[in-house]
């Protein structure tokens, strides 16, 4: 389990002290997320807490206008209501939307310290592979959206604060729980192992165990390995959150052993993409 409820606070604190002291030229700076300037990053996260407090708190929920019967649908649909609340959002002044994100996340963490962390979630994690999940690893996935959003307009006006040991770990030990979903298609053979080490004091190591028949994520093993993947938390968190290439990756991360059996890991994607 990754216990992440305790650190919605401290991040929202975070949020609303970057964005109070942006200029109104800040605002309006280019992202990584795709097309989203710093506004329509901040605003999308604004949409992030009034969907859990209206689906997951109240029970409010709104069919879909189509039918959905694949992850791609899913993805689609999801990117058609970002962009629908986007363009609605234009007309909220950034005053407004800074003290929306206030007041809705305090909410948006006191509902989430009322929940049952082994007991069943509302949302399963899709880009994990599951079809059912518990709370504790959909709000270490709510976690991780509120996390690499704040860390994309951090990067784009140039004021870091949250790669620390406190918010990244716990960020970065989520999204790589999904390796085993990415390598279902790689078959390994006996006593393969597949180390992914993260650089510097805010990452770690994690490994994925060959296990006759599907790869187990683990944090420590006494077999001898197969492959490593070393990355550096700037790369790492930019590359799992779809904001890097693949083919870029490459340039920058470092690939020991089978190289084959390594690249995989540079196909993970913890989004929603």
């Amino acid at each position: 389990m990754i216990e992440t409820r305790h650190l919605f606070t401290k991040l929202d604190a975070k949020l609303i002290e970057l964005l109070r002291s942006l200029s109104q030229d800040d605002w309006q700076k280019p992202t990584i997320a795709r097309l989203w300037n710093v506004k329509q990053v901040a605003s999308h996260l604004l949409d992030t807490n009034l969907r859990t407090l209206s689906m997951a708190r109240d029970g409010h929920f709104v069919a879909p206008d189509r039918e959905i019967s694949s992850y791609l649908d899913l993805v689609a649909y999801l990117n058609q209501l970002n962009a629908d609340w986007i363009k609605a959002t234009e007309r909220i002044g950034t005053t407004v939307l800074t003290d929306l994100l206030e007041s809705t996340g305090k909410e948006n963490s006191q509902f989430i310290q009322t929940l049952d962390p082994h007991a069943p979630a509302i949302f399963a994690v899709a880009w994990a592979g599951e079809t059912t999940s518990k709370n504790w690893f959909h709000i270490a996935r709510e976690f991780t959206e509120k996390w690499h959003h704040q860390q994309q307009i951090r990067d784009a006006v140039g004021k870091q604060g949250i790669i620390t040991r406190e918010f990244f770990y716990p960020f970065i030990d989520t999204l790589l729980q999904g390796l085993p979903h990415a390598y279902r298609d790689v078959n390994g053979t006996t006593g393969d192992v597949v180390r992914i080490e993260i650089t510097s004091e805010v990452g770690g190591r994690w490994y994925l165990l060959w296990n006759d028949s599907n790869w187990i994520l683990t944090k420590a093993t006494q077999k001898e390995i197969t492959s490593a993947v070393t990355i550096t938390p700037e790369v790492a968190w930019k590359l799992f959150t779809k904001g890097l290439s693949m083919d870029t990756a490459s340039s920058v991360v470092i690939i020991e052993g089978n190289e084959a059996l390594a690249r995989p890991v540079l196909s993970l994607v913890s989004v929603m993409a």
